[in-house]
């Protein structure tokens, strides 16, 4: 009996030892990777940087009435394009009832005066016809006989245009809103029926409609602090629309805000470029737009793709593998510049000649092991 159970371990310490083997010549049994090399190359690189914003009129125009009212017509419509003087709406005048109760006043009043001024002015122009009071009394009396007539005149054209909203009874200087500028209507952000204010020295009055000339457009929009100090006025930008996809427009950078403004953390300055518009291309104004501005431009130099850069841990430094015979490779310290996003520039350390090591391919996966794989994932 303990001759079997002798027999029994043996066998299986020389079956775990047949297993082992197999693993371990299964496990060591896998193909090395050979790496393939890549030259450096002559190119060209630009960095770029994009700004966010939109495309808006260079000048918009607010028409406001030179008095208060109620819109009682509107003539024109959003989208319109109109001529300086063309006439958008009329305002029916409401007058201040304290207002035109004291203007009526000073027309009575006006008249009282003048009535006592010319019973003065007839009875001493009878005795200065006698030669009974001098020339000199007589003209001063005429003086007062023609300011009274005046002044009459005054009080009636104030309750003319408190009343009317015009002088001489016709309504067209203040009551009738006309466009200022040639251009098309943004918005009319009022109806027929509303109250509207005039503008004066302590309101700036109720906008009646916004004009704009759709044809000179520039783009507004804002970009980081740390490219701000590479931008120069002149600069050209590409600019992109979000709603016209396929078309992008050529712009001047024109100008560059001295003053940061703080936004989620970060400061953001405001930039402004004039807009190159396409006869074919209608842009509305608002569009949000994005502009491509190159910071920096280097044109043949010695480049290789960012992505064969390796970074020592220690000191942060790049560096690259050279091949120096068959799948044999050493390390060598670079000095980078400019980049792209995919291609950065060798300053030095590399020529063309060299050949660098494509260090990040990843090793095939046999098709077993991708059975077993997709196997483990259904379970």
């Amino acid at each position: 009996m303990n001759k079997i159970v002798k027999y029994i371990l043996i066998g299986l310490l020389i079956l775990g030892a047949l297993w082992a083997a197999v693993f371990f010549i299964k496990s060591n049994s896998k193909e090395a990777i050979t790496y393939e090399t890549m030259k450096p190359f002559i190119s060209n690189i630009e960095k770029k940087t994009v700004a966010t914003g939109k495309v808006i009129p260079e000048d918009e125009i607010e028409i406001k009435p030179q008095i208060s009212g109620i819109i009682s017509k509107i003539f024109l419509e959003e989208g319109q394009k109109v001529k300086s003087g063309d006439l958008i709406a009329t305002i029916k005048v409401v007058p201040n009832e304290q207002s035109l109760n004291q203007a009526r006043g000073r027309v009575r009043n006006a008249e009282l005066a003048l009535n006592n001024t010319k019973i003065e002015y007839n009875r001493n122009k009878a005795l200065f016809d006698k030669g009974v009071i001098s020339s000199q009394d007589f003209n001063n009396l005429q003086l007062q006989y023609d300011q009274a007539i005046q002044e009459l005149e005054n009080a009636r054209a104030d309750y003319q245009i408190i009343r009317l909203g015009s002088a001489g009874g016709s309504t067209s200087a203040n009551t009738n809103i006309r466009a200022t500028v040639d251009g098309t209507i943004l918005e009319i952000p009022v109806e027929e029926g509303d109250q509207v204010i005039q503008s004066n020295n302590f309101n700036d009055g109720t906008t009646i409609a916004t004009i704009a000339d759709l044809g000179k457009m520039i783009f507004e929009g804002m970009v980081d602090e740390g490219e701000v100090a590479k931008l120069k006025v002149g600069t050209p930008l590409k600019i992109s629309l979000g709603a016209v996809e396929g078309v992008e427009l050529d712009a001047k950078l024109r100008f560059i805000a001295p003053k940061g403004i703080e936004e989620t953390g970060a400061v953001q300055f405001k930039i402004e470029g004039d807009v190159d518009i396409k006869d074919d291309v209608f842009v509305r104004a608002g569009y949000s737009a994005n502009a491509s501005l190159v910071l920096e431009r280097k044109d043949d130099i010695l480049v290789l793709p960012e992505a064969l850069l390796q970074f020592d841990r220690k000191t942060d430094k790049p560096y690259v593998e050279v091949a120096t015979g068959d799948q044999k490779f050493e390390r060598r310290d670079i000095e980078i510049g400019i980049s792209d996003g995919v291609n950065v520039e060798i300053v030095s350390g590399l020529s063309e000649s060299d050949e660098v090591k494509v260090w990040n391919k990843t090793e095939p996966i046999k098709r077993g092991e991708e059975d077993e794989a997709s196997g483990e994932s259904e379970e």
